[in-house]
């Protein structure tokens, strides 16, 4: 993962790009793995890892009504929580999180391994869900889902 951090830092600095993260189920893994990398400073605004939902309201900007309606784990709460990050760490690009790593919290309509990804990029939105396998550790959700995001952010930046 640490060449795909590499592309992901590059492709911010040629393009003039900074980059921001709103994490929940992936607890930070996605900040990390790009800090990992020498010289990220450069084009790395910072993060938010907000698992409770105080905090994607609070600090990310996302409605009330949206959680209400749609859930935590949803299109719509992460493409505010990607909204919202780059918002609050002024950054031109910005990644989220929200899904069930498990091994607890699934449900027969959002079963384990159900991840939104949201991305903001060039004044869109845009979101992506991810249905992993359900026997994927929680560890492998997580590190799926970060290797899948920095894809993304490869192909879109």
């Amino acid at each position: 993962m640490k060449e795909l951090a590499k592309r992901v830092i590059s492709a911010l600095e040629k393009n003039g790009l900074t980059l921001s993260c709103a994490e929940s189920c992936t607890g930070g893994l996605i900040a990390k793995t790009i800090t990992d990398v020498s010289g990220a400073s450069s084009v790395f605004m910072g993060g938010v890892v907000s698992y409770a939902n105080e905090v994607k309201m609070g600090v990310l900007g996302v409605s009330s009504d949206t959680l209400k309606k749609y859930g935590a784990v949803s299109r719509q709460t992460a493409e505010e929580m990607a909204l919202g990050v780059s918002k609050a760490c002024f950054s031109s690009v910005s990644v989220s999180t929200t899904g069930i790593a498990g091994p607890l919290g699934g449900t027969a309509e959002k079963p384990v391994g159900t991840v939104y990804v949201g991305l903001y990029i060039r004044g869109r939105v845009l979101s992506k869900l991810l249905s992993l396998s359900p026997t994927l550790s929680r560890d492998e959700i997580r590190r799926e889902t970060t290797r899948i995001v920095l894809e993304m952010l490869c192909e879109e930046i």
